[in-house]
């Protein structure tokens, strides 16, 4: 793991943002060198008398990066060190090469070459893991494979990857294969960052003008007069082949570690009706009903979330 002192565009970002203020603790770039692919994100230091406690490691939503835990990661540091990670194709990472896809599982095997690489030497071999959305699915994912390297696992407005029944499996293949030879067209153009957050305040998972300023710098880049999406156009491309119900329950089932569902009341969880289901199959789940949207950790009044965290990762 290589820190390098953090970027112009990244302080930009949190001074911008208007969430900066939250925490006097200072964050760093970071860099992960994996065999195909180089990701990036933010690290926050332990405090003082800590070092040794279990890393924390944060996995962030689709189209998001490292700076949606700009508020929490912080308020985390008592109980050890905490890496947000770009997921590849996000934030300051990597992107795929040409040819290949954004498939769920790739993100679940870059976690775990990434533990094995960069997070051997922790005191009990094992890592915390905190994931939102898309990163609470990988998570869960990496956790069920691999028990033997979480030792807690927390899921934020995320219970299980999206399914879809048997029946769909070829008009989903059909679709992504076409959209894949169709390519992903032009890139917008926009002015200014200011614009892009405005852009991003709308959508299926709403920000407020703050959080859309905090989160969107690290998507962008400039290009010619103005900025363009540093994300890879392909994540927006549809999924070749997603999970059935079944193979989500039994995903849930093999998981052995402790695990903490937050269920925002606003959030894109909150008019399901399957999740009983879905939470009944992990052996060791509890549950913290936090206000809030999708992005209850970031945006908003994000203090039940980091209580409910901080909790539960300090009292085993």
């Amino acid at each position: 793991m290589n820190d390098i002192a953090l970027s112009p565009e990244a302080a930009d970002s949190l001074a911008e943002g208007g969430f900066a203020g939250q925490s006097d603790k200072p964050c760093r770039e970071s860099e992960w060198k994996l065999r195909h692919i180089t990701l990036a994100g933010l690290s926050w230091q332990a405090d003082e008398g800590v070092h040794e406690n279990t890393p924390i490691v944060m996995l962030h939503g689709w189209l998001d990066n490292s700076l949606t835990f700009v508020r929490l990661a912080p308020e985390l540091t008592s109980l050890g060190p905490v890496y947000a990670l770009d997921f590849a194709g996000h934030g300051h990472s990597g992107h795929r090469p040409e040819g290949q896809s954004y498939l769920l599982m790739d993100y679940v095997a870059d976690l775990a070459e990434l533990v094995e690489r960069y997070f051997q030497e922790t005191p009990d071999g094992r890592i915390n893991l905190v994931g939102h959305s898309l990163g609470g699915i990988v998570g869960t994912l990496y956790a069920a494979a691999f028990p033997e390297r979480v030792r807690n696992l927390v899921m934020i407005d995320s219970l299980g990857a999206i399914s879809r029944p048997v029946g769909e499996t070829i008009p989903q293949l059909r679709k992504a294969i076409k959209k894949r030879i169709a390519g992903s067209g032009r890139q917008v153009v926009y002015p200014d960052i200011a614009t892009a957050a405005r852009a991003r305040e709308g959508g299926l998972s709403p920000l407020s003008p703050e959080a859309a300023l905090t989160l969107v710098p690290r998507n962008m880049k400039p290009e010619a007069d103005g900025f363009v999406w540093r994300t890879d156009s392909r994540l927006r491309h549809p999924s070749p082949l997603m999970m059935t119900e079944a193979q989500v329950m039994a995903t849930l089932s093999a998981l052995e570690t402790r695990a903490l569902f937050i269920r925002a009341d606003q959030g894109l969880l909150s008019h399901r009706t399957d999740l009983g289901e879905r939470a009944g199959a992990i052996p060791d789940l509890q549950i913290a009903k936090v206000p809030g949207g999708h992005h209850c950790h970031l945006d908003g009044d994000t203090r039940h979330v980091t209580d409910a965290v901080r909790q539960f990762l300090g009292n085993e």
